[in-house]
């Protein structure tokens, strides 16, 4: 071989290595040999202080420590419950699953602050119940939740304790008794040595032999091609978090954050460019930051080893997408499941924020702050011993919202625009593409919102409570996740179908000074009996002045064609082509808002939609009882035509 053929061949090698690492961030870098080199081993490693070096502790912060204290001594008699067969059988029963999910969540928040009580205070008089707790959690024959059970005849609503598996909080359950053997394992031995070996046993009954040796469906995409969700990063936190505590066999260990490093990818590597969250900010949360949680855990138990995962682009755009898609201080974007008004985590956005070296995303961080800190652990226990360590830095950092002027997602397809760079003054209006298949899914390709100095005008309902009938072949006949309650058109009796395959297509999106617009066709979001040929849709806001919709569209048959709106108002026609909403300022203020329709073409109906069902108890929670649909049903739709209607200050 000649010397040009063997530079093309070292070239090609070197470009073949990079780009399979560029698919394997994580797992990519280290050989599961490599990873055993640089994890600082169980015996020398010390993410956080003993509880024996109380100087040390001292450096944390006193406030927090003295919270949780103080919710421990409410709960120094908390008798530890026994959850009945009954509760666990309700899933199946009555598709409630909030009763059982109460008692196991509340066992694990007390758990959790009782450790942390004792290193606050290291006087001894919460191991008693600590090890009740643990004993108690041990004891239960599962610890994940009954709605994540295999949804067939042969389980019914309780778990086969013979064939373990792991999902969200059988997860968390192992990352709360790792930390509890790790800082109180000592006094426990002082009892009975019985205690940490039944953490350990039941650990590694429950989580790594599964873990290691069967495949769960949230460690890959799944057979329709649908990329890990929020499961995949959380579980594996818990998972890494676990294995470093817990696994004293090096090469187990080695093994164990390796495997969920591999799983980890499967999550990353598909995830778009962007770094938009299809499952939205409330979901974020559980996503991208728990991918967060995994870097820093890996970081804290490798000496920094994977501190260049900070610098890759993607890993940046997912960190932003909280703030790019937040519409004031209280109120952030929700399409598909997401909440209207999620819970910030503060300190973990402020960390991020951080590593990425994002000012914006400090600040963002840092305006949360106060909130964040009154809270109680339940999910994500290790982020608490982060912020123990970081307030005095945390509570002197700047603080500020960025609200960007423009925001566009091109993968997720999602478009965000303001009247004013970094102020909730005036229209703030979003609006989205993307398919029927993404996680959390609701049929809403073309939907848009509407909010006006922070608050809702125009809304997505998003999810209400979850029970069995959301995430079964039934999703679809419940009302909020279906198109035809989003700000959307029913068309020809039709509304738009679930499946990746129901897109939108030809997307444009143009973002000027005074105006910002996203069009896209979503006639291949709906059946192909809805007879749609093309269905274009306009959206654009006008800065100061108005948002505007324009469906040009054609059909190969026109029987009906229904526009929908949603919104919290009891809206009414006062004139014909001027639908008014009754908007409401911060103040409590009456400033109206118009729709413009054409009368000619359009008759118009408001209802109030009744919230009876057991899913609509989430809606009441998050909107009240105040949630209306206007319907502008076309008189004599063509088959060739074009819709428009604004909305705009009365």
């Amino acid at each position: 071989m000649n010397i040009g053929k063997k530079w093309c061949l070292t070239i090609l090698v070197v470009m073949l290595a990079f780009g399979t690492k560029a698919q394997q961030l994580i797992s990519g870098t280290y050989t599961e040999e490599e990873l055993s080199q640089v994890l600082i081993p169980l015996s020398k490693w010390q993410p956080f202080p003993s509880l024996e070096d109380r100087s040390a502790w001292q450096e944390a912060d006193q406030d927090l420590l003295q919270h949780y204290l103080e919710f421990a001594n409410e709960n120094l008699d908390y008798e530890w419950p026994y959850i009945p067969a009954t509760k666990s059988l309700l899933i199946d029963r009555t598709g409630d699953r909030n009763e059982y999910q109460a008692i196991t969540f509340e066992k694990r928040r007390v758990l959790g602050s009782m450790i942390l009580a004792e290193i606050a205070e290291n006087e001894g008089r919460f191991i008693d119940p600590i090890i009740n707790g643990i004993w108690s959690i041990c004891e239960e024959s599962f610890w994940g939740v009954p709605a994540h059970l295999p949804k067939t005849e042969e389980y019914s609503g309780l778990m086969d304790v013979s064939k373990p598996f792991v999902d969200l909080f059988v997860a968390e359950t192992a990352t709360y008794l790792a930390w509890a053997d790790y800082f109180l394992g000592e006094k426990f031995d002082e009892i009975s040595p019985q205690i940490r070996k039944r953490i350990r046993y039941e650990t590694n009954k429950r989580v790594f032999e599964p873990l290691m040796n069967q495949h769960h469906g949230w460690m890959a995409a799944n057979e329709n091609g649908r990329p890990p969700n929020n499961w995949n990063p959380w579980i594996c936190s818990n998972w890494i978090n676990t294995a470093l505590l817990l696994e004293d066999d090096e090469e187990k260990r080695a093994a164990l954050v390796y495997k969920a490093m591999e799983v980890l990818d499967e999550f990353l590597t598909p995830y778009p460019e962007d770094g938009g969250c299809d499952e939205g900010p409330s979901y974020w949360g559980a996503a991208a930051a728990s991918l967060f949680d995994n870097i820093s855990l890996l970081n804290l138990a490798t000496d920094g080893s994977f501190q260049y995962v900070y610098e890759d682009q993607k890993v940046k755009n997912m960190g932003k997408f909280i703030y790019r898609a937040q519409i004031s201080e209280d109120y952030f974007l929700n399409f598909a499941d997401a909440d209207p008004q999620p819970d910030m985590a503060a300190s973990m956005i402020y960390r991020y924020g951080k590593a990425i070296a994002d000012p914006d995303m400090m600040r963002f961080g840092a305006f949360y702050r106060e909130e964040d800190a009154a809270s109680l652990p339940r999910f994500h226990y290790f982020r608490k011993f982060f912020e123990l360590f970081m307030q005095e830095e945390f509570r002197q950092a700047e603080k500020g919202l960025p609200l960007p002027k423009d925001v566009w997602l091109p993968d997720t397809q999602v478009m965000v625009a303001r009247d004013t760079e970094g102020s909730t003054d005036g229209f703030f209006f979003a609006a989205k593409g993307g398919h029927n298949d993404e996680s959390h899914n609701h049929n809403d390709i073309g939907n848009y919102v509407v909010f006006y100095d922070g608050l809702p005008l125009l809304i997505d309902v998003g999810r209400g409570t979850y029970t069995r009938k959301t995430f079964s072949d039934e999703r679809y006949t419940i009302w909020y996740n279906r198109s035809d309650y989003h700000n959307l058109p029913s068309i020809n009796g039709h509304a738009q179908s679930p499946g990746s395959q129901y897109r939108a297509s030809n997307l444009s999106y143009d973002a000027r000074q005074n105006r910002s617009t996203l069009e896209m066709d979503i006639s291949k979001a709906y059946p192909e009996n809805a007879g749609i040929e093309s269905w274009n849709r306009t959206l654009r806001l006008d800065r100061g002045k108005r948002v505007t919709v324009t469906d040009q569209y054609q059909m190969s048959n026109s029987g009906s064609l229904t526009q929908h709106l949603m919104t919290v108002y009891p809206a009414v026609v006062v004139s014909p082509g001027k639908i008014r909403i009754p908007f409401k300022n911060t103040a409590g203020e009456e400033r109206p808002f118009l729709v413009s329709y054409d009368p000619d073409k359009m008759d118009v109906t408001v209802e109030k939609i009744a919230l009876t069902e057991p899913e609509d108890q989430g809606v009441r929670q998050k909107w009240g009882d105040r949630i209306y649909r206007i319907n502008l049903e076309h008189k004599n739709p063509e088959q060739n035509g074009e819709i428009e209607f604004e909305i705009s200050r009365e």
